[in-house]
């Protein structure tokens, strides 16, 4: 028999509700997580769990297997546009906000390790940072690093954004800003939404102008790197530079 529970003043207590049938689940998805960090769970119990801290009462695995199967993979999950996200039945804002702080953890975590030391000797961790900001945006970004005569970073700005195949620069835009930072050197980074880190002939003019409008004011370039989807071309390392 079920129902309500005499209490010891004589009213009925009511009864706990039952706990909802992915609870049990969840702790142990928490348990095999401490065990290794997450090094032996599968992309979507990650972002299960991750979901999960913003939507606690939600049984959050179909969202989740949902959101790898449209986006491919975690990664691409977490550098999804909010837009996008949100068209996945299931998410709202409180659950994008959890996905996109990861995005911006990553990110800084990254900025922090480039910014540590100089940029030169920290071009491993500097690649790394670049495509985590960079490899997946669907338009051309351009980023100017600039650096002090020590190649520290001294500012890491986007200068501009562009369409699918084309971002706009302008030298003289771009010196200012070096003189206005006292900056010594500076790296060009722009990334290639097909996915294909080819420079173009644009890129390759564009990259002469820029070099030589530095010269002229005693500002190095030190390079230009354009960020693929898993790789980039270096220009120097190409020798364009």
């Amino acid at each position: 028999m079920t129902g309500s529970v005499p209490s010891g003043d004589g009213s009925k207590a009511k009864t706990p509700p039952p706990k909802p049938h992915y609870a049990g689940h969840r702790g142990r998805l928490r348990e095999r997580f401490l065990r290794d960090l997450g090094a032996s769970m599968e992309d979507y119990e990650i972002l299960e769990m991750l979901l999960a801290l913003a939507l606690p009462r939600v049984d959050t695995k179909p969202i989740a297997k949902d959101l790898i199967a449209r986006f491919g993979n975690l990664a691409a999950v977490i550098s999804a546009d909010p837009v996008d996200l949100a068209k996945t039945k299931g998410i709202k804002d409180a659950a994008v906000v959890p996905i996109k702080l990861v995005q911006t953890a990553a990110l800084r975590l990254a900025q922090q390790q480039v910014m540590e030391q100089p940029v030169i000797s920290s071009w491993d961790n500097l690649i790394s940072y670049l495509h985590i900001a960079m490899s997946r945006e669907k338009v051309e970004h351009l980023r100017l690093l600039f650096l002090d005569n020590k190649n520290r970073l001294i500012a890491d700005e986007v200068q501009q954004r562009g369409t699918v195949n084309h971002t706009p620069l302008y030298p003289r835009e771009v010196m200012k800003r070096a003189l206005d930072l006292h900056a010594s050197a500076l790296i060009l980074v722009h990334n290639h939404p097909s996915g294909d880190p080819t420079p173009s002939k644009d890129d390759i003019h564009m990259t002469n102008e820029i070099r030589d409008a530095a010269e002229k004011l005693g500002i190095r370039l030190h390079d230009h790197i354009i960020i693929g989807r898993n790789e980039q071309t270096s220009f120097k390392a190409e020798g364009l530079l």
